[in-house]
């Protein structure tokens, strides 16, 4: 008879799963991916036109781990015009394939990852030292972007904001100021404007075309972009690949079909991945004036991780449910 499945919901997955703990699982599960100790299939991508909305599904199995996960997650447009996002990380027995636990966390396993693997980026690529921080988008990532750096990059002192939409920004500024007390945090009429002086950037908009370029970056500065995630999608100049001195992207498969290589394709031949970084294979940063760049596009493997950190720390959580 199958065992009863786990039905997790969002407020039992965000009491157990924390930013320190994703970025230091995230870190595993790049190294898993780039010595092929993972699997890994292609990215689902489903558009909803009518209601603006864009799914994604993706999967992975860590080789020797007890569960393997396909994730589902949606965003979609509220009818005032505010994004939505929600989704499911369905939990698999690796060794039946039997369902073992639905993960209905409204999308918090795939802000938390996403902004972990920002935080494995800074680790590995950006200056020992920041000062100062640029974000150009208002979502929910640019609040987890910072959370991780703040982990992996404590003390810094200012961030510049940019959006689209005014009130965006000023919320965004608002929500920095509560989350970072003691920092200077300015609101900025261009992304130029934001990323001027900045050590680090972080871009995490739906743009589909170019918001940085390679002229507005100072000697030194990492740049994390995590927008460009589908076909089109783009928010740095290819010149801002072509001029750092590392390129690096979570996959490099992926990144040129869905990151930002896939508009810089003369870049794709010297693009590190971060696991290879991570696992020591490839060198990171090791000069103060380096430009470095990494792609992150999001791997199914980083889902798998983070919903086996759930599951290892659910304890009695949930539902028991017979399916």
């Amino acid at each position: 008879m199958r065992a009863p499945v786990t039905v997790l919901r969002a407020d039992d997955v965000r009491a157990v799963l924390d930013m320190s703990s994703c970025i230091a699982a995230c870190e595993r599960a790049f190294v898993a991916y780039s010595t092929g100790a993972a699997e890994l299939p292609d990215v689902i991508h489903l558009d909803v036109s009518e209601s603006s909305g864009e799914v994604h599904v993706k999967a992975g199995y860590v080789r020797g781990a007890p569960h393997y996960a396909v994730k589902i997650a949606s965003g979609f447009v509220s009818a005032s015009g505010e994004p939505v996002a929600d989704g499911m990380v369905v939990v698999f027995d690796a060794r039946s394939g039997s369902p073992a636990a639905f993960l209905l966390d409204d999308g918090y396993i795939t802000d938390l990852r996403t902004g972990a693997a920002g935080g494995v980026a800074a680790r590995q690529l950006a200056p020992e030292r920041v000062g100062t921080v640029a974000v150009i988008g208002t979502g929910t990532q640019a609040s987890r972007q910072l959370e991780a750096l703040a982990i992996v990059r404590p003390g810094f002192e200012r961030v510049r904001v940019w959006g689209r939409t005014a009130d965006h920004v000023r919320g965004r500024v608002a929500r920095v100021l509560a989350d970072h007390a003691g920092i200077d945090v300015v609101a900025c009429s261009s992304v130029r404007e934001a990323v001027a002086g900045a050590d680090v950037v972080i871009t995490c908009t739906a743009a589909r075309e170019p918001l940085v370029f390679d002229e507005w970056l100072e000697p030194g500065v990492h740049v994390t972009a995590i927008g460009s995630d589908g076909p089109g999608k783009q928010e740095l100049d290819p010149g801002v690949l072509a001029a750092a001195d590392l390129v690096v992207a979570d996959s490099r498969d992926q990144c040129a079909r869905l990151g930002e290589l896939q508009h810089a394709p003369d870049q794709v031949a010297r693009t590190v991945e971060l696991g290879e970084i991570c696992a020591g294979l490839r060198r990171g940063r090791d000069d103060r004036a380096q430009k470095t760049v990494c792609d992150l596009t999001g791997l199914g493997v980083q889902d798998v991780v983070a919903a086996a950190l759930v599951m290892e720390r659910a304890g009695d959580r949930g539902e028991k449910i017979d399916v």
